[in-house]
């Protein structure tokens, strides 16, 4: 254990802020302050509570919707915090708050850094066809996700994986990685690695727009982007007949199966009482769930408003 005098601000969010808190709290960090999020009504909330992990905890809670805010500035200044953490949260810390942390403020970031700075990058490197990814702690800095890089882990990003099932993997590591980390940080022999950005990438927040499938673009793009928003993401959908339809569940179909699609067009079509996805090159998604305004659709019904028009 930790001294208990040691004391944080913690910036947190989602399951990955919730692990991390209870990590904070069994290695003996006094927590001060959470800093997090109103739920948005808009979002399919399918993560952790970190606001009722901390009313369990007793811990003080508030969710400002200005990180800039003189008032935050002057509640963190008051505590006078060794560290200040960011798990998760999904704001910008300004540095003038940053340097508020007498041993330093650490972000917890979901890739192996420099790869995937910035938002969702989760989702990211499973369209991109990543076979793995990370958790990586590293010091906050001006821009996101720049300070130098204090510990990563790894995690294998498997062919079938969804990006929900990679950030449940993520979440452990995060864990890990904190776990790990956090006795370097306090007794001040952290290593600092250089975060090399010029080497790696960085990407914005994604739309539910951005889920919509090119069929002309291969089977294994199109089952990338499946993968990256499947449910609880919005799901990558296309559209018929003006209607919107968004598939649930899906494998990609081995290459020796295209003689089965050779002469099919591009988008849904329903073989042998199965729905597929005919692709650009000619392999095929084979679709198990399919949904229609949140119900599913039967190959049945697909292949009655295929021959509908």
């Amino acid at each position: 254990m930790l001294p208990s005098h040691t004391t944080a601000v913690v910036f947190a969010y989602h399951s990955v802020g919730v692990r991390c808190i209870k990590t904070l709290l069994a290695r003996g960090i006094a927590i001060a302050l959470v800093v997090t999020h109103e739920d948005n009504p808009a979002e399919t909330i399918w993560f952790e509570s970190v606001a009722a992990l901390c009313k369990e905890h007793g811990i003080p809670t508030i969710t400002p919707s200005d990180p800039k805010s003189p008032e935050l500035h002057a509640q963190v200044a008051a505590v006078a915090p060794d560290f200040i953490f960011s798990f998760y949260y999904r704001n910008m810390l300004p540095v003038e708050l940053l340097a508020l942390a007498k041993r330093g403020a650490y972000n917890l970031h979901g890739s192996l850094l420099p790869k995937y700075r910035g938002r969702v990058p989760v989702n990211w490197a499973v369209l991109h066809g990543e076979t793995e990814t990370g958790a990586t702690l590293h010091e906050m800095a001006l821009k996101p996700d720049a300070g130098a890089i204090i510990a990563q882990t790894m995690v294998p990003i498997l062919p079938d994986d969804t990006a929900f099932e990679v950030f449940g993997k993520l979440t452990v590591a995060s864990e890990q990685t904190l776990w790990s980390s956090l006795p370097g940080l306090i007794a001040g022999t952290a290593p600092k690695l250089i975060n090399e950005i010029a080497k790696g990438s960085y990407f914005g927040g994604r739309k539910p727009e951005d889920g919509r499938i090119d069929w002309q673009q291969s089977a294994q793009q199109v089952y990338n982007l499946h993968r990256a928003v499947a449910p609880p993401y919005p799901g990558a959908f296309t559209e018929l007949h003006g209607k919107i339809y968004v598939i649930g569940k899906a494998r990609l179909l081995a290459a020796s199966t295209a003689k089965i699609t050779a002469d099919l067009p591009t988008g849904l079509c329903v073989v042998d009482n199965a729905i597929l996805g005919v692709c650009g090159d000619g392999r095929a998604l084979t679709i198990t769930e399919l949904l229609l305004n949140g119900e599913v659709v039967t190959a049945a019904a697909l292949d009655a408003a295929l021959k509908s028009h």
